[in-house]
């Protein structure tokens, strides 16, 4: 019985503190006035976010049906006109990017697609708004990251520091209450004012399982911004237990917050683009062309680099001359040559999104270094908006445009004759021959993009919730190390 009193008293005294410090931040306006403008701030955030992402969701799978509609309604017309008409692939936004958009907002939500070309995604919100609107982007997951460690830190700066000040820290301790049970009672009701700030994200990530998301990823996702609260909430019961001035530990918490939250996520990104350097735009445009010329103009049926080709199907056929074939050579070309083309462009682009990922990958490393690096790369690794996804995307929209510029090209070989084709532009009923029907643009497959499994997700944030548990375990040692020096 005696054993069974002695394990629950220290946990009892923990529930006592508590209670004082909430009775404390209660009879304190400032405390509750920051708490009641962090908990309204983020839940206008949530509802803000979620009601525009709503209307994009909405908005860009009614763009996909009418852009696939206005391809398919387009009249008989000559094969490679339709390949130069193009077609668009937008990209939905993920259920969770209701709390974070992530990299949504700066790659760009929607591609052109058209033969011989790979086209950079267009239409960022960010790359369309001025300076003013980006400042007005609060975001749930911007708030939680950014403005609730300050809301911490104003709430609990004097939590430990208090006490010794008003020289009752030393009766505390007479009355047989160890140091290290009175700093884990202030975190307790640290922990406290946490589950309220997670209460408005909660809410909404459950919202987004009407839209498909996995209860997983939802999990994961409060779980980490859990952990990352909780990494805060111990670095400030170690500066108030640490330091013996109030004044002192708030000055010492908000260096760290400009350092943790302002400082490091900037060297993370400065870091990367010095260690992974990345070839730039025209550089790369120039090396692309250099290449493509070796491969022949595909509109030149007579261009050198196809000769090998041309006698390839003469033998195959057994004729003379290339307007004896069964076939259109012409579209044979035009076939061949976006099929080398396109394996061009590929290795290209694999190169440029295997820099971006390393580039990332450097700057994630820094998670180690600082909290606010590591809770940014889980939430959007958790949530699908990280550039992952946006890869993800572009290889899609990549296979979407090869698929229906191929299946244009083959309704050229097979439905156009060459001469025909050669006389196009002779007379304008030789260019009503030239024209193919208009059943044969049914070769688009409905473009439908969904972000990766929850469990890829998961197992890619790993290294995030191992770098948060590290820096909990880290600052729980050096908390009790302190509290056993408590005075």
């Amino acid at each position: 019985m005696s054993e069974h009193s002695s394990s629950t008293a220290p946990f009892a005294k923990m529930i006592i503190v508590a209670k004082d410090e909430w009775r404390y931040w209660l009879r304190s306006k400032l405390a509750i006035s920051v708490l009641a403008i962090g908990l309204i701030l983020t839940l206008s955030s949530v509802v803000v976010t979620a009601i525009n992402t709503m209307e994009l969701s909405h908005t860009r799978h009614a763009l996909q049906e009418d852009a696939e509609q206005t391809f398919a309604d387009q009249p008989d017309r000559h094969p490679h006109r339709m390949v130069h008409y193009g077609h668009y692939a937008f990209r939905t936004p993920s259920p969770l990017s209701v709390l974070d958009p992530g990299v949504d907002a700066y790659t760009g939500n929607s591609i052109f697609l058209e033969g011989h070309r790979q086209n950079s995604a267009m239409f960022a919100d960010q790359k369309q708004g001025t300076a003013l609107t980006q400042l007005g982007s609060l975001t749930p997951a911007f708030i939680v990251q950014t403005l609730a460690p300050l809301l911490l830190i104003l709430i609990g700066y004097s939590s430990v520091s208090r006490e010794r000040e008003a020289q009752t820290l030393t009766y505390l301790l007479s009355q047989g209450t160890s140091g290290f049970t009175l700093i884990a009672g202030k975190g307790l009701a640290l922990m406290s004012v946490i589950s309220l700030i997670l209460v408005p994200l909660a809410i909404s990530a459950l919202f987004s399982l009407h839209e498909g998301e996995s209860i997983t990823a939802i999990v994961g996702f409060i779980l980490g911004y859990a952990l990352y609260l909780t990494v805060w909430a111990l670095l400030v019961l170690l500066c108030s237990s640490a330091l013996s001035k109030n004044s002192e530990s708030f000055t010492a918490l908000a260096l760290t917050w400009i350092l943790l939250c302002v400082v490091m996520p900037r060297v993370a990104s400065s870091t990367a683009i010095t260690t992974v350097p990345a070839a730039g735009k025209l550089e790369t445009d120039f090396a692309v062309a250099a290449e493509m010329r070796k491969l022949g103009d595909g509109h030149n049926a007579n261009d050198p680099a196809f000769a090998q080709i041309k006698a390839s199907l003469l033998e195959k056929y057994n004729v003379d001359s290339i307007d004896q074939l069964p076939v259109n050579y012409r579209g044979v070309i035009a076939m061949t040559s976006e099929a080398k083309l396109t394996q061009v462009l590929n290795e290209f682009a694999e190169k440029r999104m295997q820099t971006e990922l390393a580039q990332t990958n450097v700057s994630r490393y820094f998670g180690w270094l600082s909290p606010m690096v590591a809770i940014r790369s889980l939430s959007m690794l958790t949530a699908g908006t990280s550039i992952e996804t946006h890869h993800k995307f572009l290889r899609e929209a990549e296979e979407l445009r090869f698929d229906f510029v191929q299946g244009l090209n083959k309704a050229h070989v097979e439905q156009l004759s060459y001469q025909d084709d050669m006389n196009r532009n002779k007379d304008t009923d030789s260019g009503q021959k030239a024209r193919v029907n208009a059943q044969n643009w049914q070769v688009l497959d409905d473009f439908s993009f969904a972000v990766d499994t929850p469990s890829l997700r998961l197992q890619r944030s790993a290294p995030a919730f191992l770098q948060l548990l590290a820096w909990i375990a880290a600052l729980i040692i050096v908390i009790r190390l302190v509290g056993k020096r408590l005075v």
